[in-house]
C-alpha cells in the first residue's frame, strides 16, 4: 500500500527516523547564515500582493523548471498578468516527479498557507483564492513569515559600498530576528569583469581612500570591514567561480591594477593574481577579527549570452562548472594557515565530484581551537536536493565530523524558503535513524539527540556567535 503523500512522516523512513525528527529535530529554531533577502524588504516588513509576487517572484529555480515545461517568458518574466503566471507554473509543476521543486511548493503550500490541496491546472483557480485570501495577514508578511518559521538569526548578502541603512533600522526598531550583514566583495577583485573600473570609483567615494595603488585598495576594503562589523557583520562570503592562486608582489599588483583603470587588457595571470593578493589580505583580516570565511566554488554563469543581455544575471541561466579545484584551493588555505591566520572557513561545491575532495581538504586545517573550524557546506544551490544532501552528509560523515557540522542555509531570496530546513532535517534524521536501525550506531537517545540539535541548530548558534 502506497504511503500518503508529504504526510507527517515524509522522508521519515522508520520509527527511529520519526522519533529523532518529532522529537529533536522539528523544535529547533533556525539561523540562516547565508540567503540573499532583500534587506529592504525586511526593514519595511513587505506585505505581498498576491501568492504570485511571494512564490514565483525571483525564483530561477522554478524559472528553469518552467522553461524546460515548453512555458513561454513572458509567463516568468514577462508581462503576463500575475494570475496568468501562478495557473501556468500549477500547469506544469505536476510534471516534476523526482524534482525538489515539487517537494518544496507543497511544503510551501502547507506550512504558510494551511493547504494540502495538489497543484494543478485543474486546482489552480481554488489555490489562487485561498493563497490570496490569506496573504494580507500579517503572519504572512516578510517579518510574519521569518517570526512563524522560527527563525533566531539571518544573514543577508551585502556589497561593501553598501550603507546598510536597512540593517540599521531594524536594528533599531528591536525585530526579535537577527538580521545581520554579510561582506561579499567579489566586485572589488573581480578585475576582469566589466563594470571593475567603475566598483572601483565607487568604493573610493565611499570609504574616502583615493585608491591608485593596491595599498590604497586594501585600506579602502578594510574601512569597509570595520563598518559592516560595526553593524555586526560576522561573516563573508565569495563566489569562486574559478578557483585561482597566483601571487606577486604589492608593486606588480598595484601595475595591474592601473592598467584595468586605465582600461589596458588585464591577462588571466594578472586576474588570477589580483584576485590572490585581495583574497589573502581579506582572509587574514577575517581571522583577526573572528568572522567565518565562506568560499562558493564552481558557478559557471550567464550562460546564454542572449538572456543575459536580455534579463541580467540570476535569472536561471547559471549551471555546474567542471574546472579543478584542489590545488589552488589548498595552496590559498594552507598561505593563510602558514601565518596562523587562516579564518573559521566554510567551503561549498557546486559539483557533486568535488564532495570528497572538500570533505578531506577541511581535515587538513582543523587546528583545535574551534569545533569545525572547518566546515563542508551543505548541498548547494543544483546540490540542495534529496541526493545531493545525502552525498554531501555521506561525505562529510566518513570522512570528517559530521557531528561538527552547522547545518543547512537556505541561499535564497524567498521567504517561504525555511521549508527547506524542514526538507534538510528529514533526510538528515532518515540517515541517522537508519543508521540506528541497521545496527551501525548505537540507540543512546542523549547522544542521538545533542547530535541531531547540534547539527540543526546549536553548533551553527556556538561557531557565529551571533
Amino acid at each position: 500500500m502506497a504511503k500518503t503523500f508529504m504526510d507527517e512522516n515524509f522522508l521519515l523512513e522508520s520509527a527511529t527516523a520519526q522519533k529523532l525528527y518529532h522529537e529533536f529535530a522539528a523544535p529547533q529554531p533556525i539561523i540562516d547564515y547565508h540567503c540573499h533577502l532583500p534587506p529592504e524588504q525586511i526593514s519595511g516588513n513587505k506585505q505581498f500582493k498576491n501568492i504570485t509576487e511571494i512564490w514565483l517572484g525571483g525564483d530561477h529555480y522554478k524559472w528553469r523548471f518552467m522553461r524546460s515545461s515548453g512555458v513561454t517568458e513572458d509567463f516568468m518574466t514577462g508581462n503576463q498578468p500575475d494570475e496568468a503566471k501562478f495557473r501556468k507554473f500549477c500547469e506544469v509543476l505536476p510534471m516534476g516527479v523526482g524534482n525538489p521543486l515539487f517537494h518544496w511548493s507543497h511544503l510551501e503550500l502547507q506550512r504558510y498557507f494551511g493547504t494540502k490541496t495538489l497543484v494543478s491546472g485543474a486546482t489552480a483557480g481554488e489555490l489562487w483564492e485561498h493563497c490570496n485570501s490569506l496573504i494580507g495577514t500579517p503572519e504572512l508578511s516578510a517579518r510574519g513569515l521569518m517570526v512563524r518559521s522560527n527563525v533566531r538569526a539571518v544573514c543577508t548578502t551585502d556589497d561593501p559600498v553598501d550603507d546598510l541603512a536597512h540593517h540599521k533600522a531594524i536594528a533599531a526598531d528591536g525585530f526579535q530576528v537577527k538580521v545581520l550583514p554579510t561582506f561579499r566583495p567579489d566586485k572589488a577583485f573581480n578585475i576582469d569583469r566589466a563594470g571593475f573600473q567603475d566598483y572601483i570609483r565607487k568604493l573610493s567615494v565611499v570609504s574616502g581612500v583615493s585608491i591608485n595603488t593596491f595599498g590604497d585598495a586594501l585600506k579602502a576594503l578594510d574601512l569597509r570591514l570595520d563598518y559592516f562589523a560595526a553593524h555586526g557583520c560576522k561573516v563573508s562570503d565569495h563566489a569562486i567561480d574559478v578557483a585561482f592562486f597566483t601571487e606577486a608582489s604589492d608593486a606588480t599588483l598595484s601595475g595591474i591594477l592601473a592598467k584595468a583603470m586605465n582600461n589596458e587588457p588585464v591577462s588571466k595571470d594578472e586576474a588570477d593574481a589580483y584576485k590572490t593578493g585581495i583574497m589573502l589580505h581579506l582572509g587574514r583580516q577575517y581571522a583577526q577579527r573572528g568572522w567565518a570565511m565562506q568560499l562558493h566554488i564552481g558557478a559557471q554563469r550567464n550562460n546564454s549570452a542572449r538572456m543575459f543581455r536580455n534579463l541580467g544575471p540570476d535569472t536561471g541561466f547559471d549551471s555546474i562548472g567542471d574546472d579543478l579545484i584542489s590545488a589552488k584551493i589548498a595552496h590559498f588555505l594552507d598561505t593563510l594557515d602558514g601565518d596562523d591566520q587562516l579564518p573559521k572557513t566554510i567551503l561549498y561545491n557546486l559539483n557533486p565530484i568535488h564532495n570528497e575532495v572538500l570533505a578531506t581538504m577541511i581535515g587538513n586545517f582543523q587546528d583545535g581551537k574551534v569545533v569545525g573550524k572547518m566546515q563542508f557546506g551543505s548541498g548547494w544551490w543544483f546540490l540542495d536536493q534529496k541526493d545531493g544532501m545525502k552525498r554531501q552528509l555521506t561525505a562529510l560523515s566518513q570522512l570528517g565530523n559530521l557531528g561538527a557540522f552547522i547545518g543547512m542555509l537556505t541561499d535564497s531570496r524567498s521567504f517561504l524558503s525555511y521549508t527547506r530546513h524542514e526538507y534538510f532535517r528529514r533526510i538528515l534524521c532518515n540517515m541517522i535513524g537508519g543508521w540506528v536501525e541497521n545496527g551501525e550506531y548505537p540507540q543512546d537517545w542523549a547522544q542521538l539527540q545533542k547530535i541531531i540539535e547540534g547539527i540543526c541548530y546549536k553548533n551553527a548558534e556556538a561557531y557565529f556567535k551571533f
